[in-house]
């Protein structure tokens, strides 16, 4: 049986690397991307084929499809957030976030999925985030460009199905990475979500597995898919009454 050629953005930290190592180990072909070139060679060391790039920048992401080959599944992973006020937001903030989190997974898709309906197969796993879902203060930027990812992946879902084509999205909640870190450097957001951290590890073994079953969407934890069918249904009621934590940032 021919071995999964995996494609995964945002491989060299959090989730991301996590997902790329445990892909190493169930034996696929992995072909990872990412900005720090040490990260990169620790991966390149454990057989994954490599490939640097700046997913804000349209010329990395058309050299780093120039050196893909045909790809079974692609996890579209690569992800940046700044957690403040839109107001206090720089321009460049704003469109580092739109870049990388929109306007990358669209050229990604769209970029591979001619390949994919030609041979009829192939699974696009898109990961997008529960701040899509329930937006809070100091990330409606982030938010909305997760929110993107959403309606992004619902209508390819529906652009691509004739085809035999997967398309999944994974909604996971705060989970205990760098990311945070970066997002937010005085770590306010970090300590007050402390208790209810996701483990990379654990976000990326669910991830995986949707390689060999795929799914339309997974929410993690499952519960966080409750809360976010409750504020699409009563979004003033939810914001009341969840009114502590949306202003954990």
């Amino acid at each position: 049986m021919e071995c999964k050629k995996i494609f995964i953005t945002g491989a060299t930290s959090g989730i991301g690397r996590n997902i790329a190592e445990l892909c190493l180990k169930k034996r696929y072909e992995v072909y990872a991307t990412g900005r720090n070139k040490e990260a990169l060679h620790s991966l390149a060391k454990l057989g994954a084929t490599v490939i640097e790039g700046d997913l804000s920048k349209k010329e990395d992401i058309h050299r780093i499809f120039s050196e893909l080959p045909e790809i079974d599944v692609a996890i579209i992973n690569a992800g940046v957030g700044v957690f403040e006020n839109v107001f206090d937001l720089t321009d460049e903030d704003i469109d580092k976030m739109l870049d990388v989190n929109v306007r990358a997974p669209i050229y990604i898709a769209k970029h591979l999925a001619p390949k994919m309906m030609k041979r009829r197969s192939g699974h696009l796993i898109l990961i997008g985030s529960q701040a899509g879902k329930v937006a809070t203060k100091k990330a409606s930027v982030y938010a909305a460009s997760k929110h993107a990812i959403t309606g992004f992946a619902n209508g390819l879902r529906m652009e691509l199905s004739p085809y035999n084509i997967k398309v999944s999205a994974v909604y996971p909640g705060p989970i205990d990475t760098p990311f945070l870190d970066k997002a937010d450097a005085t770590h306010t957001y970090r300590n007050s979500v402390k208790g209810v951290l996701l483990a990379p590890e654990k976000v990326a073994a669910e991830i995986v597995k949707l390689i060999d079953h795929p799914k339309r969407e997974i929410n993690l934890p499952s519960i966080m898919g409750l809360t976010s069918k409750l504020y699409a249904l009563a979004p003033a009621l939810t914001e009341r009454l969840g009114k502590r934590f949306f202003t954990k940032k």
